[in-house]
């Protein structure tokens, strides 16, 4: 095994990290915005909101991602006129297709906060206002430990835009090899790259899940207590 290979062409497998991160950064940043849109959608008593989600939805969950990321790479020029940056290509197809699941985590947090938005509501707040401030922010924070799972998963796929050329750390490495032919070495970067950023991120996603169910526990306690108080009192 000659690991010098790797030490040869650092710079060249380090920008193709770097341009993992940027995809990785631009994808879940537009498919939250995107996925909170989705789980308002697919919890509006608008039909006319409600089935084109849902449609939407449901496409996307059912086909795989490598086919929207040749298809956005492909229809895009029908629109520009000339060739689509793989880049972009493979950011929007991402965004589009990871928002369905955000979206449907962030439907599940927003259906169990149901009782703040109606004391939201009853305090005078507007709907939009509800939505804003009690909605939005309670409903993230209970499903976050779920969007940080989706969200390694989507790390992870970053590799299938490898499928329109661009020079992610997957191709980074395939070029390297191409030349070097250390398929061994490379490809063992790359996998123990990906390993240690998931595993990181999937302990802290572990955390995060032990922190919220040691908050429910407390509240339940405390109910409890109030609730039993009175009684030993009486």
């Amino acid at each position: 095994m000659d690991l010098s290979v790797i030490a040869r062409n650092w710079r060249l497998l380090a920008q193709g990290f770097l341009v993992s991160l940027e995809l990785f950064a631009v994808a879940v940043t537009g498919a939250l915005l995107l996925g909170i849109l989705v789980g308002l959608g697919r919890l509006s008593s608008k039909p006319w909101i409600y089935y084109p989600v849902t449609a939407y939805v449901n496409i996307m969950r059912n086909i795989p991602l490598v086919l929207v990321i040749f298809w956005v790479y492909f229809i895009l020029p029908l629109f520009r006129g000339t060739a689509a940056p793989p880049f972009v290509a493979a950011a929007i197809a991402f965004i589009i297709f990871e928002a369905t699941y955000y979206g449907e985590i962030i439907r599940a947090g927003f259906r169990i906060s149901r009782g703040p938005v109606m004391a939201g509501l009853a305090s005078g707040l507007t709907h939009w206002q509800t939505v804003r401030y009690i909605l939005i922010p309670i409903g993230l924070k209970r499903v976050l430990p779920s969007l940080l799972t989706q969200s390694i998963v989507m790390f992870q796929d970053t590799t299938l835009a490898y499928v329109i050329g661009l020079r992610e750390f997957l191709r980074a490495a395939a070029a390297v090899d191409a030349r070097e032919v250390r398929s061994l070495e490379l490809y063992g970067l790359v996998g123990l790259v990906y390993f240690i950023v998931c595993l990181t991120a999937s302990r802290l996603t572990h955390r995060l899940e032990a922190k919220g169910i040691a908050a429910k526990r407390a509240d339940r306690d405390q109910e409890f207590d109030q609730a039993v108080r009175p009684v030993h009192g009486a």
